[in-house]
């Protein structure tokens, strides 16, 4: 598969580095058939704790993400094929003296499943940032995918009183728009309103494809036994739209792994197993 064209105006000051993985379903479980990198992205070596869902974990710069770096993740699951993928971390990104940081995803199913399951973002006080995630699905493709934002490091009351973040998801069947969701963040005055963040630091959205009333309801069942007035979710055409709004990362996690061991086997027709890295 081509990687996207990572050349921006930022290039001189920052990293760059792009990850391309194709998967493939041969004898009986799904396999990681192409890897391409460039730069500091990787993945560790395959998981099977499903015997054959490939589980499959993405390292980030270790050093985190400053500005005018630019990182692009693509992934393919063609029909038959299975993949879950996480990350063993947070991604970090950092104070920007001017560049804006890069990060751009973009997920093609053609009739196979992704379950694109990362842990947090953090974005420093004067981080610059632009993410666009991009999830393309042909007939008979299932997604389950969540990211979750923190602003700032609440745990010592540090708040994102300065920078720009503009993060935005787009959904597409057969190239159809589905689902476009955009969110601006251009510091303090985005945190306080009624209307934006209620001065709560993490916000995060699960999106799951295929999804029916049966889906919803399973969703509004857990958020009902959970007592969780800051999650709301709806279901746009076939579209599930999951977002939270909240004081940590950890009950984001949480309450959305919940929900996702309620609709996987809905949607997937299989139990939820957690990947083995979210218990150490």
């Amino acid at each position: 598969m081509a990687s996207a064209n990572v050349q921006h105006a930022d290039s001189m000051t920052g990293w760059e580095a792009s990850l391309d993985l194709v998967f493939a379903h041969r004898d009986e479980r799904t396999v990681l058939a192409g890897k391409r990198q460039y730069g500091p992205l990787t993945v560790q070596r395959s998981f099977y704790p499903e015997g054959d869902v490939c589980h499959l974990y993405v390292l980030h710069p270790p050093g985190g993400v400053a500005g005018g770096d630019r990182l692009e993740i693509q992934v393919a699951t063609p029909p038959e094929s299975h993949a879950l993928i996480t990350t063993p971390g947070a991604a970090k990104f950092y104070r920007s003296i001017g560049p804006t940081a890069h990060l751009v995803q973009q997920f093609h199913l053609a009739g196979g499943s992704l379950e694109w399951l990362p842990q947090e973002n953090i974005f420093f006080p004067g981080a610059r940032v632009e993410m666009l995630t991009e999830i393309n699905l042909s007939d008979g493709a299932n997604y389950i995918g969540w990211e979750m934002h923190c602003l700032g490091r609440p745990v010592i009351n540090e708040r994102f009183g300065h920078g720009q973040l503009m993060l935005k998801t787009v959904v597409k069947r057969d190239g159809i728009p589905l689902l476009i969701d955009r969110l601006v963040i251009d510091g303090e005055c985005s945190l306080n309103g009624k209307a934006t963040l209620r001065r709560q630091p993490v916000t995060a959205t699960l999106i799951a494809s295929a999804a029916d009333n049966k889906v919803l309801e399973a969703a509004r069942d857990v958020i009902a036994a959970n007592s969780s007035p800051d999650i709301g979710v709806t279901l746009i055409a076939d579209i599930l739209v999951c977002r939270y709004l909240g004081g940590t990362t950890e009950d984001a996690r949480k309450r959305f792994i919940r929900i996702w061991q309620a609709i996987r086997p809905l949607l997937m027709h299989r139990p939820a197993v957690l990947p083995r890295i979210w218990a150490t």
